[in-house]
């Protein structure tokens, strides 16, 4: 299957704003607290094809928002909304090579809009419960009543069609809480339809009772920790597990005057995609345990050693170094179909040969 490989890169900004258009017009109710000059800690993002390489691509986002920081986005756009915003930025990036531009205005939520406008939106929320899973092997960790701070991400995809924004982030948290109020502070397992609530099966039962009040819902994600979930779209399970590594690393091939021609080095993030049918005894499609074992010969060759050392690796550049870990990583973990890895937090590559939802932002 071919390949897709976004080169990513993201860059804050702090700004103030209200959502009301120059004409005393806004898309949120009177009462709405956005309507209200305040502020935030924006992230904007950007996923490009093509791109030179990740700093250049960093370079260029930070350079198109450095306008907005520390100020007022109503002087630069009447409705200064995730989605217009990230117009705004996708406009002066002006890059052919560009597949979508986000803003997330706070951590927990945010916009992302391709060439095309259509937007995908996103709000995450958390409650905290006890579960165990009862069709483990004996002595199995998971077969042990324990619990989580579980985090739940809803998905949104709708064409804009020019409109200020998309799905509202308080329509998002409308739906979820009345299903919060059944999860918050329970034990999954006594849940109707929770007794085995794998990441897979606590998915699609949100998704079951979320998609008739959401037409628009696209996606569900669960974390069940902060290294390891699951996506659901009705159809199809994807599951993530997270891996760090320190490495050192020279890049010999970068212009003559980039310090990164110097021995330096990064803490790595390395997020592993499977898809796989579901196993409907144990309610998982791959035990995320069953990942980190498979992937531990590979991660002991990339922990605390020099890149450029790694047999089979020709320049230790981020594409490069996600294309050698599939190469290592295929045989052991046939579910496989994407790699992100990201050399400093939201800058890095994602590397897709997925069927499904190769571009999903998480």
């Amino acid at each position: 299957m071919n390949e897709t490989l976004f080169y990513v890169a993201a860059a804050p900004f702090e700004a103030a704003c209200r959502v009301e258009n120059a004409l005393g017009q806004s898309p949120l109710s009177a009462a709405h607290p956005a309507r209200r000059l305040h502020g935030h800690s924006f992230l904007a993002k950007v996923r490009a094809i093509g791109a030179s390489s990740v700093e250049a691509l960093r370079q260029q986002l930070a350079h198109s928002v450095a306008p907005l920081d520390y100020n007022d986005l109503n002087q630069f756009l009447p409705m200064p909304t995730d989605e217009n915003l990230a117009r705004w930025i996708r406009a002066r990036l002006a890059l052919p090579s560009v597949a979508s531009v986000g803003v997330q205005s706070t951590q927990h939520q945010g916009a992302d809009l391709d060439l095309a406008d259509n937007a995908h939106i996103w709000r995450r929320f958390r409650f905290e419960a006890a579960h165990r899973l009862p069709n483990v092997a004996p002595g199995h960790q998971c077969g042990r009543m324990h619990g989580h701070g579980f985090e739940v991400i809803l998905h949104a995809n709708q064409n804009l069609q020019a409109q200020d924004m998309g799905v509202d982030f308080d329509r998002l948290a409308a739906v979820w809480q009345p299903l919060h109020d059944q999860l918050h502070h329970h034990c999954l397992n006594d849940i109707q339809g929770l007794d085995n609530p794998t990441s897979e099966t606590l998915a699609a039962w949100l998704w079951e009772r979320l998609k008739p009040e959401l037409d628009a819902l696209s996606w569900v994600s669960v974390y069940e920790t902060v290294t390891a979930g699951c996506h659901y779209d009705g159809q199809h399970y994807r599951i993530w597990k997270d891996q760090r590594f320190e490495s050192a690393l020279t890049l010999s091939r970068a212009d003559p005057a980039d310090s990164v021609r110097r021995l330096h080095g990064h803490s790595y993030l390395l997020r592993l995609h499977l898809t796989a049918p579901l196993d409907t005894v144990m309610g998982w499609t791959v035990d995320y345990g069953d990942v980190k074992a498979q992937f531990k010969p590979i991660y002991q060759q990339l922990d605390h050693h020099n890149l450029n050392d790694l047999t089979g690796l020709d320049e230790p550049d981020p594409a490069s170094v996600a294309r050698w870990i599939r190469t290592q990583a295929t045989a052991g973990l046939p579910q496989l179909d994407r790699i992100d890895l990201y050399e400093t937090p939201g800058c890095g590559v994602v590397l897709s040969w997925g069927e499904h939802e190769p571009g999903l932002p998480v």
